[in-house]
């Protein structure tokens, strides 16, 4: 049976719709793909901390004296918040400290646990005898060496050997004591760098420590340590104050002090 107009109509325009669609289908194989939008860079490195150290130091710095009797300190702000930050974060991450027997000191006949955390680094060589013990030196890491080049250009002072302590919270602390150790050079400052929480740092004369009738009325002097601030004890400081960083339960931050030092050589085997 023939099919009628209408059916043949239909079919003819099923055929044509299917055609066009074949045709769409074929140029869009033709164009060109699509190229995908570009990933982006990289995260760019940070700039190494002898860089951070070195742009601070280009700011003159506002040192402030402080002195008595037998008493010559030097304090200034070495590095702003950011470097001081930069400087604290990357020396987190870089300091192992001591443990086992390098962690404890021999006190009034007794050994006690250390109430912070220490560690040392310096030049090959040396190492530091107090307390019952001698403490290594290990090999600079580099932000050790960024750091001691800023200490360095700030005081004029070469140094050799670093201590860190680390005060883990308000509770953390260091008694009374003096740096007078014969393998510290005399004619050189101790140079101290503190990062992290702010914490009191207090003199006391060795006159204000004997009993009496000997005891004489001499004031302690203490200072808050801030974040990114360097103190100078220059000579005769050490040989004639004390000096301690007393607990303090509302400083419950983390503290990093590092204490540059010039050792004398050691003596020909």
């Amino acid at each position: 049976m023939a099919s009628s107009p209408s059916k043949r109509k239909a079919a003819s325009s099923e055929d044509a719709d299917e055609a066009d669609g074949e045709g769409r289908r074929r140029l869009r194989s033709r164009r060109a793909p699509v190229t995908p939008p570009p990933s982006p860079p990289p995260p760019t490195a940070p700039p190494p901390l002898s860089a951070v150290l070195a742009a601070a130091l280009e700011r003159p710095l506002s040192w402030r004296k402080v002195s008595a009797e037998g008493l010559d300190v030097d304090y200034c702000r070495l590095l702003g918040r950011a470097q001081a930050d930069r400087t604290l974060a990357d020396l987190e991450r870089e300091l192992d400290y001591f443990t086992g027997e390098l962690a404890r000191v021999f006190v009034f006949g007794k050994w006690h646990d250390i109430p912070r955390q220490q560690c040392s680094f310096g030049d090959p060589g040396l190492s530091y005898k107090f307390s019952g013990r001698t403490v290594p030196a290990r090999p600079w890491p580099e932000p050790l060496l960024a750091l001691r080049a800023a200490v360095e250009k700030a005081s004029g002072t070469s140094f050799n050997f670093v201590l860190i302590n680390r005060y883990r919270s308000g509770q953390d602390h260091m008694g009374e004591h003096q740096d007078a150790e014969k393998e510290l050079d005399p004619a050189a400052p101790i140079a101290s760098v503190s990062l992290g929480q702010p914490r009191d740092f207090v003199f006391r004369h060795r006159d204000a420590r004997r009993p009496r009738p000997h005891k004489k009325d001499i004031p302690t002097v203490k200072l808050s340590l801030e974040h990114g601030s360097l103190l100078l004890m220059n000579p005769p400081t050490n040989q004639v104050w004390y000096h301690s960083l007393p607990p303090r339960k509302a400083c419950p931050g983390v503290r990093v002090n590092l204490t540059f030092r010039r050792m004398l050589p050691p003596p020909p085997p």
